[in-house]
């Protein structure tokens, strides 16, 4: 799940692993269809969507390997 905070901050929460965790960098400036890295330092790959995608949404991004 992508969502933002009050103060406009993304996070990503990964059920599985029960973490949530901020994003601090996206290669794209509307962030779908490309890579955003947690603060863990763990990099998703996400889907592509609408720039205009509302928030929070839950995806199936893809965890690239170490």
């Amino acid at each position: 799940m992508i969502r933002r905070n009050e103060k406009g901050e993304l996070s990503a929460y990964v059920p599985k692993k029960d973490l949530e965790e901020p994003i601090v960098k996206v290669e794209k400036p509307d962030m779908w269809g490309g890579l955003v890295t947690l603060a863990n330092g763990w990099q998703l790959a996400l889907p592509e969507m609408a720039a205009d995608t509302r928030l929070p949404i839950t995806v199936e991004a893809r965890r690239l390997s170490e």
